[in-house]
């Protein structure tokens, strides 16, 4: 192979540069990979780790699970280690990995076990992983630990054969972006043992274990899956370094498939025979097309035909490519070399054209010879009758041969011989030939290469007619003409196939390049789109400039309903296909598998987070050939088009969002102004009306009944108010709680009590049980709460009414409910009871702001409960408070008297 197929490619060079120049500031991260808990992850990584040290490492632990195991609890003794954090969380104090403070200490390396671990509410991020990113781009190298059932990719599968769900995940692009993988592994015997002998759970837990999750068939299926994922990471580890130290030879690491395919009959069962190889050996494997410049003018039949075929590829598992070049020899090998796919499955070759004539498969054999060749016979019906694949490949080409530009060919050459005829008094024979060759360059360029052949053919026979003495005779007079004619024939020809070539494949390259620039033009302009209809614009510009089609954009409204965006709709689209493809999240309608009678493409809009929509394309024609590579083309577009539109949506979201926050703001410091400036003018009213009815002489019934009106007035505002600041409070997060060990009846009276004169017309029956524990709560918080319930269920029933009151313990909680036989609640809207300035009936009869429920939801939520709204069994409507019961601490012998 020359120098020049060796040298590697310029761009990948630049790339791995850019790469290696942005991972030298990012630290490492190394994972000890197992298929179950129990095989020694953590002990290899403090092994790792204390081999390290005695180097002179720098490291410390950030967090290090021994699950009471003595041998890994020995070998954290005597390495530094980093003061975890405490968060309290539902009356629980759990203890979590504190990023602060390893970034604060940033040592060279430190350990982090269980990668997948879910941090408690609370911390910095959801999840260990995502620590662990912002350890790594602070430059701190990571070692950790993982099991194959936390990857994300794997998890329903392990979960489908053991039986049992692992909520905690890791995503796999993670695991595959780490630096190194140590496999951890154990054979099931030896964990069964570890098991049995208390090394991995205490006793009555390993009895459990051993029952469920470990059992043998489970433990073997985890192992092999670990296997596997771990070769798929080595592999990818060969790949990149064969990449860049640009290797030229296959190496046999792992087996693989790569299936050839022409443009001639057969390749269906090339297909499916190396599927069936590939599912025999359970590897990967890949099916490539190479377009010639033979094959530049096949008949539309049979690129639909070679479409089939690669679509059926896909359908199987392959990886599918359409390459280009005359080579076929060369690209195949390239090809297999750069995926290191050590096995080409091709078709047999019945005939030849001539004896001489060698198969692809001898050819790819001598060239590649660390290659195995597969010879795949064709099925009867699909042999055409003893031709050969080269036969075939040119018999493919259009029903029709362009005649014209054979006619073009010979009119050049009639045109140079007679412009050529005047100067030949003037000019040497070789610089005629000159002439001669010039044209002969000049046709093979511009008409191709079966043209470019006949012109180099008519050239030599016109110089040797027109030039060479005698004239106007084929017959020369000089034998050593006949050697200059086949050198001018020789060099014609190879200059003009040359030349034909290199326009074919500057062509093909010309093409790519449009349409990479046109992605990369699209892709910058999405970026900066901040409206859907800017993206709808850039779509529909990008899919005609790129396909010539026509194109429009369906997406999701503020309801999740599927809408044109554009307000233009094709006459070719078609709706149900459209939520089709959006449902199932595959493409749909023409070339496709799912109604490919459609006249329309319909491709899903996948986005991370979720399916924005459809890009529903037209075709400039009735059916659609769209090669491999464009498809793939149109499809990371999609990609493009929705992850815009996602950005779009949550620019949105967010600057509503920042538009409530901005208005709960001012609202909650408007409430707290007002609340404060008219608390003190309604408690002087309340005052001096008070102060009327005590003054003497006593003032006649009417004047004192008015007195009477006006205290009361300002006694229910001055509730309102109060109710407004409370609310103001809760929402800016400055009530802290005075939590404290206290009953529960206790409260409940002195709401009662304060509330008496609301309740005077109301029957209030109270149940709570004897051996009700005392609860941990705030009592003037939680006072409130029964207040504004009994308040609110005293307005909106009418009198004599029942308001009952009851509790009584549910597992960890105590469930409180307030009660009524009113007339219930509004049918559909319990949840919005709770929402601020809420009224559950309009009438203006009823006096209040709609604070109350939303301030007793605030105080029950800071309290760690729930509260919810719901139909009573008395008829009315029913208030059910959730909080947790806790553990009352235990009163001292010597504090109880006797």
């Amino acid at each position: 192979m020359s120098s020049e197929m060796q040298r590697p490619d310029p761009d990948a060079l630049l790339a791995r540069l850019e790469a290696e120049s942005a991972q030298r500031h990012r630290g490492k991260l190394k994972i000890f990979f197992g298929a179950s808990p129990g095989v020694g992850k953590t002990y290899a990584m403090l092994g790792a780790a204390r081999a390290l040290q005695a180097q002179g490492v720098d490291l410390a632990i950030g967090i290090v699970e021994t699950h009471g195991r003595s041998e890994t609890a020995e070998m954290v003794r005597g390495l530094e280690s980093i003061a975890q954090k405490s968060i309290e969380y539902k009356g629980h104090t759990l203890r979590e990995f504190d990023i602060d403070a390893a970034l604060a200490r940033k040592p060279e390396l430190i350990l982090v076990d269980e990668l997948a671990h879910s941090n408690a509410p609370g911390s910095r991020h959801p999840k260990r992983w995502q620590d662990v990113e912002e350890l790594l781009a602070a430059g701190i190298d990571v070692f950790t630990t993982v099991n194959v059932q936390h990857l994300e990719s794997l998890n329903d599968v392990i979960g489908g054969i053991t039986g049992i769900k692992v909520w905690e995940t890791l995503p796999d692009h993670v695991f595959d972006q780490a630096d190194e993988i140590v496999l951890v592994d154990l054979p099931h015997e030896e964990l069964l043992q570890r098991l049995k002998e208390g090394k991995v759970y205490i006793p009555q837990q390993a009895e459990r274990a051993v029952q469920n999750f470990f059992r043998k068939g489970n433990l073997l299926a985890l192992r092999e899956l670990a296997l596997r994922r771990t070769a798929d990471r080595v592999d990818e580890d060969v790949l990149a370094y064969r990449r860049e130290t640009s290797a030229t030879t296959v190496w046999p690491t792992q087996e693989s498939l790569l299936v050839c395919i022409g443009a001639g009959l057969g390749s269906n069962k090339l297909i499916r025979s190396g599927a069936r190889l590939a599912a025999q050996f359970n590897v990967p494997w890949h099916v490539i097309y190479v377009e010639t410049s033979k094959l530049q003018r096949l008949s539309e039949n049979d690129r639909s035909r070679i479409l089939r075929t690669l679509k059926l590829a896909q359908d199987l598992g392959a990886t599918t490519a359409s390459l280009s070049g005359d080579d076929l020899i060369a690209v195949t090998t390239a090809y297999a070399r750069e995926h290191n796919l050590g096995k080409v499955v091709v078709g047999r070759e019945t005939a030849r054209l001539w004896p001489w004539q060698r198969s692809f498969a001898e050819r790819l054999g001598q060239e590649a010879p660390e290659l195995e060749v597969v010879l795949v016979a064709r099925d009867v019906d699909e042999r055409t009758n003893g031709e050969s694949e080269t036969t075939r490949q040119v018999s493919s080409e259009g029903p029709s041969i362009a005649w014209r530009d054979y006619l073009l060919a010979t009119s050049g050459v009639a045109l140079t011989a007679l412009v050529a005829t005047p100067l030949l008094p003037h000019l040497e024979l070789a610089n005629i030939v000159m002439i001669f060759l010039s044209m002969a360059v000049f046709t093979a360029y511009r008409l191709g290469r079966g043209p470019g052949a006949l012109a180099a053919v008519l050239s030599v026979a016109a110089f040797d007619f027109f030039f060479v003495s005698p004239r106007f005779s084929f017959s020369v007079s000089d034998v050593q003409y006949l050697p200059t004619f086949a050198v001018m024939l020789l060099v014609a020809l190879l200059i003009g196939q040359m030349t034909a070539r290199l326009k074919f494949q500057a062509g093909i390259a010309l093409g790519r390049e449009q349409r990479m620039r046109a992605l990369f033009e699209m892709a910058r302009e999405l970026s900066s789109a901040l409206a859907i209809e800017q993206i709808v614009e850039i779509s529909q510009h990008f899919v005609d400039r790129v396909f010539s089609a026509r194109s429009t954009l369906m997406a999701l409204d503020t309801t999740d309903h599927l809408q044109v965006v554009d307000g233009r709709e094709l006459a070719e689209l078609d709706i149900g296909i459209a939520h089709y493809a959006l449902d199932h999240n595959e493409p749909a309608g023409c070339s496709t598998s799912t109604l490919p009678s459609a006249s329309a493409l319909y491709l899903p809009l996948k986005a991370p987070m979720r399916t924005r929509g459809v890009l529903v394309v037209v075709p400039p024609s009735g059916k659609w050939s769209v090669p491999p590579e464009q498809q793939r083309l149109l499809e990371t577009s999609a990609s493009l088009i929705a992850i815009a539109l996602e950005r779009v949506h949550f620019i949105a979201v967010a600057q509503e969002a920042l538009v409530k926050m901005e208005s709960e703001q001012l609202r909650n410091s408007l409430l707290s102004a007002l609340s404060h400036d008219l608390r003190t003018p309604l408690t002087v009213l309340s005052g001096l009306a008070e102060s009327l009815n005590l003054a003497g002489p006593p003032l006649p019934k009417s004047q004192a009944d008015i007195a009477d009106a006006i205290r009361d007035e300002a006694l229910r505002t001055s509730v309102l108010v109060s109710n407004l600041l409370d609310m103001a409070r809760l929402q800016s997060g400055n009530v802290k709680l005075n939590r404290d060990w206290q009953p529960l009846e206790e409260v409940i009276g002195v709401a009662l009590q304060s509330r008496a004169a609301v309740l005077a017309d109301h029957a209030v029956n109270i149940a709570l049980p004897a051996d009700l524990p005392m609860l941990y709560f705030d009592s003037i918080l939680m006072e409130r709460v029964f207040c504004n319930l009994l308040e609110n269920a005293a307005k909106y029933t009418p009198t004599g009414s029942v308001i009952a009151i009851s509790a009584q313990c549910v597992g960890k909680h105590a469930e409180i409910s307030v009660e009524d036989n009113g007339p219930g609640l509004p049918p559909g809207r319990e949840e919005a009871l709770f929402a601020k300035f809420a009224r559950g009936r309009s009438e203006s009869t009823i006096s209040g702001v709609g604070l109350g429920l939303s301030i007793v939801r605030a105080i029950v939520e800071a309290h760690d409960g729930t509260i919810r709204a719901e139909k009573s069994a008395l008829g009315g409507a029913r208030f059910v408070i959730t909080i947790p019961c806790g553990k009352a601490p235990e009163v001292p012998k010597e504090e109880i008297p006797w």
